[in-house]
């Protein structure tokens, strides 16, 4: 009996042949972009068509990062990714990972090696960035001498404000020399030293537009001592000189806006400036003379004559006082005097009362001291011949003779026997 397969086998069997073979597994295809739709989850669906055939091809939302522009119908795309089955419809499609527009693949990917180069340098560092002037008195613009932008940003500029000074360097911006020109029209406008400088040109393809991608320009911006606007191609457009310059605007029309301030408004803005400090001033001139009248009328009162009279006033009142003044002074000071003394002698009182009570102590204390008291008391006071006080049995001798003082008198004796004892009990 013949082998049966379900449709689910026979997918998955195709679907491993896909995945098996290498070239599909990393493949470009090139074509014509067709049903083309953004869904709400993020996935881009859409077809790749030629003048042969079609193939289904869908980008998911994780992978969006691959691509660099919106796609839109008709586009002349190249597609990198794998081909293989989607098992639930049996048809197979290009998983697409990265996107670029066709013609432009090799300077795209020139473009991103050299800004990837450029920012790890530090050339789009924000801390590099220089303020652009907000009254400009001279406008730098380096762009070809004939064409949209220039007449764009003239206009502009004569209507924003007619007194700034537009200075153009006409350098070429596209083909051959392009990028010199450039790099020499920066450097002789920072010559100059206009104010700010505008680097630009109208739209066009990536081919066009490519002298500013060049490293050569971006180095001359990122370098210049005078901030550099960039206004290159359309809005969507984006070159390297946009990331290095000081600001980016979308359009040469937007770049003179940014360059050239509004003279009118400034005008409008000064005007009422004017009013509100002439107002002050008239405020402040009235409070002025508030003031001065009111030190008009003081100084009424407060004048040399007045102030004359007032002391002659009152040295007169003085001068009728003075006796009376005199009088309570004196009484004053004789009773303070009479208090004064009345207290002092209270205090020499108090004092002579705490001397003799410390004498009466001091005398106590002294005749506890004395010898004589000692004598009447029983004891005895002992010289040898020499008149040295004895103290001790090694002071004396045998039959010397010792003077023996007691209350009354002296007595002459002699030793005739020494005897040594110990006492106990104190000294």
């Amino acid at each position: 009996m013949r082998n049966v397969y379900t449709v689910r086998q026979v997918n998955a069997y195709i679907k491993n042949m896909f995945a098996q073979d290498f070239m599909l597994n990393r493949i470009y295809i090139k074509g014509e972009v067709s049903n083309c739709k953004y869904h709400t989850s993020g996935h881009i669906y859409f077809s790749l068509k030629d003048e042969s055939g079609t193939i289904a091809c869908v980008m998911f939302a994780g992978q969006r990062s691959g691509l660099s522009f919106r796609m839109q119908e008709g586009q002349q795309v190249i597609a990198m990714g794998s081909v293989s089955v989607y098992e639930r419809d049996g048809r197979y499609q290009l998983y697409a990972k990265e996107i670029i527009l066709d013609g432009a693949g090799l300077l795209y990917e020139k473009f991103q090696a050299l800004k990837a180069e450029l920012l790890e340098m530090g050339m789009f560092a924000p801390e590099y960035k220089k303020a652009v002037p907000k009254y400009a008195r001279t406008v730098g613009v380096v762009t070809a001498p004939t064409g949209a932008a220039i007449r764009d940003i003239i206009n502009i500029s004569r209507r924003r404000n007619p007194y700034v000074q537009i200075i153009l360097y006409p350098a070429l911006v596209q083909g051959e020399g392009a990028v010199s020109s450039i790099v020499k029209g920066i450097h002789m406008l920072e010559e100059k030293q206009v104010d700010v400088i505008i680097v630009g040109r109208g739209g066009g393809s990536i081919e066009d537009l490519w002298a500013f991608n060049e490293e050569a320009v971006a180095r001359a911006i990122f370098e210049c001592g005078i901030p550099v606007i960039s206004a290159v191609g359309h809005e969507t457009d984006t070159t390297i000189a946009d990331y290095v310059a000081d600001l980016r605007a979308p359009t040469p029309s937007a770049a003179a806006e940014l360059a050239v301030y509004e003279y009118r408004e400034v005008r409008e803005q000064m005007e009422l400036l004017a009013g509100k400090m002439r107002r002050s001033m008239g405020q402040m001139l009235h409070l002025k003379r508030l003031k001065l009248e009111k030190y008009q009328t003081r100084l009424g009162y407060l004048s040399p004559a007045g102030k004359l009279r007032e002391y002659r006033q009152r040295a007169a009142d003085y001068e009728e006082r003075l006796p009376q003044l005199f009088a309570e002074l004196f009484k004053t000071k004789k009773d303070k005097y009479r208090e004064l003394e009345l207290a002092l002698q209270e205090l020499m009182k108090d004092r002579i009362k705490e001397n003799r009570q410390l004498l009466a102590i001091l005398i106590e204390r002294m005749k506890g001291l004395s010898p004589l008291r000692k004598l009447n008391q029983g004891f005895a006071y002992v010289q040898n011949a020499e008149g040295k006080t004895v103290k001790t049995t090694e002071d004396v001798k045998r039959k010397e003779t010792l003077t023996v003082y007691v209350a009354d008198g002296a007595i002459e004796s002699v030793i005739t026997d020494i005897r040594k004892e110990e006492y106990h009990g104190g000294e």
